[in-house]
């Protein structure tokens, strides 16, 4: 039983997180992120495969399910690449690698720009029955940019990546989604042009899924500039911070308010499938640099479900869609059940301030460092295990072995 402030729900299902492991363990482990996520309500999490080897072997992709294992925390699910080495050059052995255990392809932060390429991936992975997720994003066209382009990069000076960059892959990936068939997924959408071009696919009967993330949902490109306002609020209410923060850095970047609107839109009218974190954590110093040589990446796992549930209250979607965005839907998206012993408390009035030493994840990389959210989960379960610290959230402390 739960009192009336709190909410009951599945664990939620991340389809996007960076791990770091193996390579870049000064950043994350797959031991801290699986801890992290539990921190955030997600008791199953995809990890993403950029990493040093890139996971593009059947052994890669044993040696990380092995350590995930080994780790406790959530359940950890390999995501392997299309391409060897993420290079673009040539198809991995994709039917190896799902054997080995792999339940997605990704080449991530590196799209696959041969679309000849690219087609016949999507036509293996049909004969596996797996999933093929792609980070659309035309890099001819988001060249050296580091922000949205648009006025408040055209006022900060800084070099801007088009929504044009993003909706051109996403159109050419669906052209070829038509062609191959293969179920594609379409990662961190961050446009109004962008959810537009699915919700027609769909309407099509293209099999296509597409995510966001909850700081697409809830920022805008004016916290380049020092503004700390939520997309629902009111920015003369809002201590601002200095411009310039590289922890507003993202890819693909913070967007514009009507960009924001429209992704909760979609995630209304069902045509954003699922809500994914894209968290990625970094060490300092690849992030406490200018801006133009920062690092990508918002660490996320920790903040997700406060900034989801401020949309939340500001009407525009339904806790309903949106916890379902988080559980059933990314299910959905990778065709598994959700795991009947995964449960969560939260309490979505409790406020809590972010701070660099609670974050349980490597990566403090955050611009919500010193706000004030609402929302948090108290207990977590996985199969027979529960794990809880009421009060103030899970902490390192708080997680136990399966």
């Amino acid at each position: 039983m739960t009192d009336p402030a709190t909410v009951n729900s599945p664990g939620f299902i991340d389809l996007h997180a960076h791990l770091r492991e193996p390579g870049f363990e000064e950043a994350e482990t797959i031991a801290t992120g699986a801890r992290a996520a539990i921190g955030g309500g997600f008791t199953t999490i995809c990890a993403m495969p950029n990493t040093e080897p890139a996971i593009d072997s059947p052994g890669l992709v044993a040696e990380l399910l092995s350590r995930a294992a080994a780790a406790g925390g959530a359940r950890v699910l390999a995501i392997a690449t299309i391409t060897r080495g993420r290079r673009g050059k040539e198809l991995a052995d994709l039917v190896e690698l799902a054997a080995a255990g792999a339940v997605a392809f990704s080449d991530d932060g590196a799209p696959v720009e041969d679309p000849r390429l690219f087609r016949h991936a999507l036509e293996y992975a049909r004969t596996l029955g797996l999933l093929v997720i792609e980070h659309p994003q035309d890099l001819a066209l988001s060249a050296k940019g580091v922000m949205h382009e648009g006025a408040v990069s055209a006022r900060l000076g800084l070099p801007g990546m088009p929504a044009a960059a993003e909706e051109t892959a996403v159109a050419r990936d669906l052209a070829l989604a038509r062609l191959a068939g293969g179920r594609l997924h379409l990662t961190h959408l961050s446009t109004a042009g962008s959810v537009e071009l699915v919700r027609r696919a769909k309407a099509e009967g293209i099999a296509v899924s597409c995510d966001v993330t909850p700081h697409h949902l809830a920022m805008t490109d004016t916290w380049v500039a020092g503004s700390r306002a939520f997309a629902w609020e009111d920015p003369h209410k809002i201590p601002s911070a200095p411009p310039y923060e590289s922890s507003t850095k993202v890819n693909p970047p913070l967007r514009t308010l009507a960009d924001v609107r429209a992704l909760w839109e979609g995630l209304a009218d069902g045509t954003i499938d699922a809500i994914a974190t894209d968290h990625a954590p970094h060490a300092s110093v690849r992030k406490d640099v200018e801006y133009d040589q920062a690092a990508f990446g918002i660490s996320g796992l920790e903040t997700a479900l406060p900034l989801v549930l401020g949309g939340v209250r500001a009407g525009w979607a339904s806790l309903e869609v949106v916890l379902g965005a988080l559980t059933t839907g990314p299910a959905r998206v990778l065709g598994i059940e959700l795991p009947s012993g995964d449960r969560l408390v939260v309490e979505p009035d409790h406020e809590w301030t972010v701070t660099a030493e609670g974050l349980i994840s490597k990566g403090k990389n955050t611009p919500l460092l010193g706000r004030t959210l609402q929302g948090r989960v108290r207990d977590v379960a996985i199969g027979r295990a529960r794990m809880e610290k009421k009060g103030a959230g899970l902490g390192a402390e708080a997680i136990a072995g399966r």
